[in-house]
């Protein structure tokens, strides 16, 4: 499968059915999956693998892509552009999940960045979203650092409680006129100028 988007440490590219393994990884583990409340069935894994990655790939032409290590060609998690369906509304949201053994080293803001990218230079999109649980703070900082604002909060019933979430979010006009703002550059990777995209570049 042919790489959609490159950094300068990472490249994204559509799920292969042999990454299914490394998916579990990251789903049944009840640290990463904390925000969820819990680590996920091989039924949930399943249900995630088939509507948000193989289903959305077919009927929008994206979802979440792994995420590989350039020079090591190890996978080390997700990011991608999903649609989620709010009361009616649809929002094109950026969501990311990586490995617990390769958090703290800049990929999930690198990965998420070069998403905002293509969201609005490839899509065209108006604005891009991240709906983060309130006591996620991992995320929240991720959203920060990619140039997102908090603009309003949200109650999500799920897995038999109500959870509180922030809704996160930039404009296309704001992202053109400050394309840095909110990253903070990690040694050794991109700037916003070096990200590449390809693979569906036609979209």
């Amino acid at each position: 499968m042919g790489t959609i988007l490159e950094t300068d440490r990472l490249f994204l590219r559509e799920f292969l059915d042999s990454d299914y393994n490394d998916l579990c990884e990251i789903l049944q583990d009840k640290d990463v999956m904390y925000a969820y409340e819990h680590s996920f069935s091989d039924d949930e894994v399943k249900n995630w693998y088939n509507k948000l990655i193989v289903g959305h790939y077919e009927k929008h032409g994206f979802g979440l892509w792994a995420v590989i290590h350039k020079r090591t060609n190890e996978f080390l998690g997700q990011c991608g552009l999903t649609i989620q369906d709010l009361n009616g509304s649809e929002y094109l949201e950026i969501g990311y999940l990586f490995k617990k053994k390769h958090w703290h080293n800049g990929y999930a803001v690198e990965a998420a960045f070069s998403c905002k990218k293509y969201a609005f230079e490839k899509l065209n999109a108006e604005k891009v979203y991240s709906i983060i649980r309130g006591n996620n703070i991992a995320s929240q900082n991720v959203a920060k650092r990619i140039g997102m604002k908090k603009s309003r909060e949200i109650m999500k019933h799920y897995y038999n409680m109500d959870m509180l979430h922030y809704i996160f979010e930039i404009k296309k006009e704001k992202y053109f006129a400050k394309p840095n703002i909110g990253l903070i550059r990690q040694p050794g990777w991109l700037s916003h100028k070096s990200c590449i995209f390809s693979g569906l570049s036609n979209l």
